[in-house]
């Protein structure tokens, strides 16, 4: 099976729901108005009830409370709400495909880390719509699932790196492409914004290419979300480019407050998702 075969199979068990593109579409038209986007979300009320959630939840940290689907757009936009569908489609997702082939409390940490440490960067780094990048932190490895439920043989052997054998080159040897192609190829499947694909496509060539920002801080937050999780086999100094920090303008003590952030805040998102937020 190659990457889109993965992509294909997970997308006939678990497709992106209508309501996302719903309001994809009307992103898409300038005559679009808060009313359009609000009846859209508004006719499943338990999808308003959990964007409402996420809205107010550690996830956005928005100032003040927002207390219906009209106001959260009026207040954060169109694209907010998006991306805070993106989550929600992620951790159903995330149930869906759930199983014992994988340590799936380590896949969540390092997803929710990687989201929360590329947003963090992205301030640093001054990039504006900093939400997508959490978007494409929380969804890049999410082939390491589809390959768990699928071909769980194989996640295993690929679920056993160490500092000779690096993930991705594992999963290079074992697949002959990586798990971000996998979810790259899903995600383009559910029609996502390209800008939220590109860096998951690309950010484990970061070293070697020169697309944008987004792909650099992606490979960054996905190396601290590795040493997060692993911190008796890897090392900032061992796994983190300095090259590209450089680059980005970006200090080892950035490095170390992002690190911190995602590690504070993962343990509150874990937490509110855990609590049963996105149950349908």
């Amino acid at each position: 099976m190659d990457a889109h075969d993965y992509a294909v199979r997970a997308n006939g068990s678990f497709a992106l729901p209508d309501a996302c593109f719903k309001v994809r579409a009307l992103m898409d038209k300038d005559e679009s108005t808060i009313a359009d986007f609000a009846n859209v979300i508004s006719v499943d009320p338990s999808m308003t009830s959990r964007l409402l959630q996420i809205a107010n939840s550690a996830i956005y940290s928005f100032p003040g409370e927002i207390s219906t689907i009209s106001r959260a757009i009026t207040i954060i936009g169109t694209q907010s709400i998006y991306n805070m569908m993106l989550v929600d489609v992620a951790a159903s997702a995330f149930k869906h495909f759930s199983n014992q082939a994988i340590d799936l409390k380590r896949f969540w940490r390092m997803s929710i880390f990687s989201g929360l440490a590329a947003k963090n960067l992205a301030i640093k780094a001054n990039i504006r719509d900093i939400e997508r990048l959490f978007v494409a932190g929380l969804l890049q490895n999410f082939g390491e699932l589809l390959v768990a439920k699928i071909s769980p043989e194989v996640a295993k052997q690929c679920e056993a790196y160490s500092q000779e054998n690096l993930p991705w080159a594992l999963q290079q040897q074992h697949l002959g492409y990586t798990y971000t192609d996998i979810s790259a190829e899903l995600l383009s499947i559910w029609q996502i914004p390209e800008k939220i694909i590109l860096p998951i496509r690309h950010y484990n060539q970061a070293q070697s290419i020169q697309i944008n920002k987004d792909v650099k801080v992606l490979y960054l937050a996905s190396r601290l979300a590795l040493v997060d999780s692993h911190p008796e086999l890897f090392s900032y100094d061992e796994t983190v480019d300095e090259s590209l920090c450089k680059n980005l303008g970006i200090s080892s003590d950035d490095l170390n407050e992002a690190a911190e952030f995602a590690s504070k805040e993962a343990e509150n998102i874990l937490a509110v998702m855990n609590a049963g937020l996105y149950s349908k």
